[in-house]
């Protein structure tokens, strides 16, 4: 995404912020209020006996998840242009005559999405603390608790935006709409489009050699042996040696995942284990070879251990691929073929080949079609191709650069700079979808509104009197 385009992408998920900090672990809140007492950012008296401070319909608003959300944003820098006390409790509101709203008509989400979401944010927390009893400890919780709570909060937040993606599913914008948009748009308050740039690839696989595939599959067995024989356990050899480094540190465990979410030659043999004291016959998939244990089998989810062996290109090989894609960039320069037709005659890469090595990126956003797009910012490239194409001007190939794959292996690029916007003032004839996106947005935020405004009328809702006197957003909140 652009910046422009993610800016509207990042206030929407500003939304969603309020309504998943309320869902945070309890050892977290009580960290924060403890460093931000102890510092004098607050005052010990904020933490006071519980009250309610909203009702909607059934549903209450505390006072602790107000404050759970003000500590954790104010934590993490997070600016609030306005009283907190005031903003975060109207946007709980807000949440819950959405969520309202899906209960009744009957919205759901796919449990496999809920718990594969659920999964990696599970991961991610034992990644940062290091270890499942030290999750447990710090949460005071054992995970299946924790697991059933965050699953409980992403399918609530799941059911908020499929109600809010069913209101605005009828919003459309036409050619002419946009046009009068922008032309209602003062000049001085033109949104400003940062820079950005289209690239061609070329790319090339150095070969490896079947010595070191048969090196890597030898490894696999010596480990299958050791495992089997009771000389080592499973786990010491994936932290030791697997190159999956997010799962190495874990002893090469994945944590319950669906089938889906699993390469089709992994999910195939891990799915056939049942012994969890028995080691998998070796697997080759698009990222290396594997070996798997089973650890446990849930249903149609599975968590295992495996330990990954990538094959890697010697360094003569690396440049023998270097040297020729060298070779391939003067022929360019020289105009004995143009670099399109180089694409179609050498390149490798399956992503781009048949696009005559036009890079593309994916723009999807929460309640807007997903968009497709060959304008990238810089910082939304490859690390290497960012820096390959620095300093370049429009036309020119760079010279041959190592980089890492969608697979994650190693393989020689060049690339062509196609074009380059560079940083304006939007305008009608090149900034056409981003204006289009702008209106929708507009337009959708407006279909938003009215129904807010529309079922704040129609639900019970009452504040408590010390939280009345704030300039809420939406006039008029129906007060019991």
């Amino acid at each position: 995404m652009t910046k422009s385009k993610g800016s509207v992408f990042l206030q929407n998920i500003s939304k969603w912020l309020i309504y998943y900090v309320i869902h945070l672990n309890k050892f977290i809140h009580s960290i924060i209020v403890l460093t931000l007492v102890s510092s004098g950012l607050i005052n010990a008296q904020s933490n006071v006996i519980d009250e309610v401070v909203w009702t909607i319909g059934n549903e209450v608003i505390l006072r602790s998840d107000v404050e759970n959300v003000r500590l954790q944003m104010q934590i993490n820098n997070q600016y609030i242009e306005g009283d907190p006390y005031c903003v975060i409790p109207e946007q709980l509101a807000i949440q819950k005559l959405y969520l309202r709203q899906a209960k009744l008509d009957s919205i759901n989400i796919p449990e496999s999405q809920v718990s594969q979401m659920t999964e990696s944010w599970i991961n991610h927390l034992i990644d940062q603390i290091g270890s499942k009893e030290k999750v447990e400890e710090y949460c005071g919780k054992p995970i299946s608790v924790l697991r059933e709570e965050k699953k409980q909060a992403i399918r609530e937040q799941g059911m908020i935006q499929a109600m809010q993606n069913k209101l605005v599913s009828g919003v459309k914008v036409t050619p002419s709409d946009i046009r009068n948009f922008y032309n209602q748009i003062p000049q001085d308050s033109l949104p400003f489009i940062p820079t950005t740039v289209e690239v061609e690839i070329i790319t090339l696989k150095p070969l490896v050699t079947l010595e070191e595939i048969n090196n890597i599959k030898q490894k696999l067995k010596e480990y299958i042996e050791l495992v089997t024989s009771g000389q080592k356990e499973f786990s010491t050899l994936a932290r030791l040696y697997s190159e999956d480094i997010n799962s190495a540190m874990k002893g090469g465990e994945l944590n319950f995942v669906c089938k889906s979410s699993l390469s089709p030659e992994f999910a195939a043999v891990a799915f056939e284990l049942s012994n969890p004291k028995k080691v998998s016959r070796i697997v080759e998939t698009e990222y290396g070879y594997h070996i798997i244990q089973l650890i446990e089998k849930k249903g149609d989810r599975i968590n295992v251990r495996h330990i990954l062996l990538k094959p890697h290109a010697t360094k003569e090989e690396l440049a023998k691929v270097s040297y020729r894609l060298d070779s391939i960039r003067t022929d360019i320069i020289r105009g004995k073929l143009t670099f399109e037709e180089a694409v179609t005659c050498v390149s490798q890469d399956k992503n781009t080949r048949n696009n005559k090595g036009l890079m593309v990126n994916y723009n999807g956003q929460v309640g807007i079609e997903h968009m497709i797009t060959s304008h990238f910012e810089i910082r939304e490239l490859p690390p290497e191709i960012s820096k390959a194409i620095r300093g370049m001007q429009v036309g020119d190939i760079s010279k041959p650069f190592t980089m890492i794959n969608s697979e994650q292996k190693e393989v020689i690029s060049i690339v062509k700079l196609k074009s380059r916007i560079e940083c304006h003032k939007a305008s009608f004839a090149n900034d056409y979808q981003i204006l289009k996106e702008i209106l929708e947005r507009k337009k959708q935020n407006q279909v938003l509104t009215e129904w807010l405004n529309r079922k704040k009328q129609e639900t019970y809702i009452h504040i408590s009197d010390n939280w009345k006197n704030c300039n809420y957003q939406i006039k008029g909140w129906h007060v019991e």
